[in-house]
């Protein structure tokens, strides 16, 4: 199928020089994604042995490997896949560009986070832009027609009954989302952990408890939308907090969660210092509750990243709590200013929060919406009605999400 990201990315390609780096979770369709845009590019992935050696032999033997002779005549591209796996593979990608790189489409895609090397400083600086890529989306599936100009689209979009149904059961992962078969999704979701844990981990870092890291990611399940309370775990795992979160760390490096930490700007007795935590599969998550709250919360990052990405502006997502125990699970920034906040609930019959209008007025944030999972669409207009807080159905509000 097509992917949203073919617009944002192809364009990136018609109108930049630099590489594009394609992260995210592992199987969400970033390969596809490559190879639709480059057809007929030259394919390396570092995870077959001859791809790896000529990698290992430094962009010269890269260049020999694939037919490249002259570098100011190229036309053609090249994706290099999972070379985050090679310990020196930021130097490797800066003289590749650096000599072969004129005229050259260069995708890099890989299942760990591939901005980690920031932590030493970014020798890359200036020569690849990032976008990130999630699953599938409602407002992917709702019938793609977006302005890459503007953040959200008007008016919402109707989309099929079973779209949010079938999204919450199956993810939004490609395959098994388009299987929409209850055995292939329990043996994909298997096979899928299996290399995340039993490859992808030990890749990346020199963990060698990996049932351990396995019963972490167990434990967060349970605990999707709460405060993660390190000593708690740490407790529960029979390790140091440190070692907690370190491997909380990795389980966000591999994508397999994401955390939103609280704002406290302008927020009196506000807590500052623990993250929630959310699954990019949401389908994993087995409480129905939590599950909901982490299917508007994958929808929320989508969004924002998106727009961080194709250059909209400095979007953020948080959530706001207090020591009065008022809370709204999330806040979308703009520009480091309180933009939209977003309270889910499982049922639109549920009362309108007070917590949602508290916030509101003390944050001056100027859209304020309760969304339902159950709702139908009423083709509501979520930006009709500024200061003041509403409900609004999933089926409403979704649509007009990347």
């Amino acid at each position: 199928m097509k992917r949203i990201y073919e617009e944002l990315i192809g364009d990136h390609f018609i109108h930049n020089r630099q590489m594009a780096f394609l992260s995210g979770p592992r199987q969400v369709g970033k390969t596809t994604l490559a190879e639709a845009l480059l057809p007929g590019a030259r394919y390396l992935n570092y995870d077959r042995s001859s791809d790896a050696r000529a990698i290992i032999g430094g962009p010269d033997a890269v260049a020999t490997s694939v037919g490249i002779d002259e570098p100011a005549s190229i036309s053609q591209g090249i994706i290099f896949d999972e070379i985050h796996k090679f310990p020196k593979w930021k130097r490797f990608l800066k003289g590749f560009f650096d000599v072969y790189g004129n005229g050259l489409k260069v995708a890099v895609t890989g299942s760990a986070r591939l901005n980690v090397y920031k932590r030493g400083g970014d020798s890359l600086m200036g020569r690849y832009f990032a976008y990130r890529i999630h699953p599938l989306s409602v407002g992917e599936l709702a019938g793609w027609t977006h302005d890459l100009d503007a953040p959200f689209r008007k008016p919402a979009e109707k989309v099929g009954k079973e779209v949010i149904p079938s999204l919450l059961r199956f993810g939004g992962y490609p395959e098994p989302f388009l299987s929409g078969n209850v055995r292939f999704y329990n043996r994909w979701r298997s096979s899928r952990r299996e290399l995340v844990f039993h490859e992808d981990l030990r890749d990346l870092s020199r963990v060698q408890d990996v049932r351990g890291v396995e019963t972490l990611a167990e434990l967060l399940s349970a605990r999707v939308s709460g405060g993660v309370n390190y000593a708690g775990l740490a407790n529960d795992l029979q390790v140091a907090p440190d070692t907690a979160k370190d491997w909380c760390g990795l389980l966000e490096s591999l994508y397999e969660i994401f955390s939103i930490r609280p704002w406290f700007a302008n927020v009196a007795n506000s807590l500052r210092k623990q993250p929630k935590i959310y699954f990019w599969d949401w389908s994993s998550v087995a409480d129905r509750g939590m599950r909901n709250e982490n299917f508007i919360a994958s929808h929320l990052l989508k969004s924002v990243q998106w727009w961080c990405d194709s250059g909209l502006g400095n979007f953020g997502l948080y959530y706001v709590r207090d020591k009065q125990q008022r809370e709204v699970d999330f806040l979308i920034t703009k520009e480091k200013s309180p933009y939209l906040l977003v309270e889910a609930k499982s049922s639109m019959r549920e009362e309108l929060s007070t917590s949602l209008a508290y916030f509101q007025k003390v944050l001056r944030v100027p859209y304020a919406l309760q969304v339902g999972i159950d709702g139908e669409s009423s083709g509501i207009d979520p930006f009709a009605y500024p200061n003041r807080a509403i409900k609004i159905s999933a089926a409403d509000f979704l649509p007009i999400l990347i």
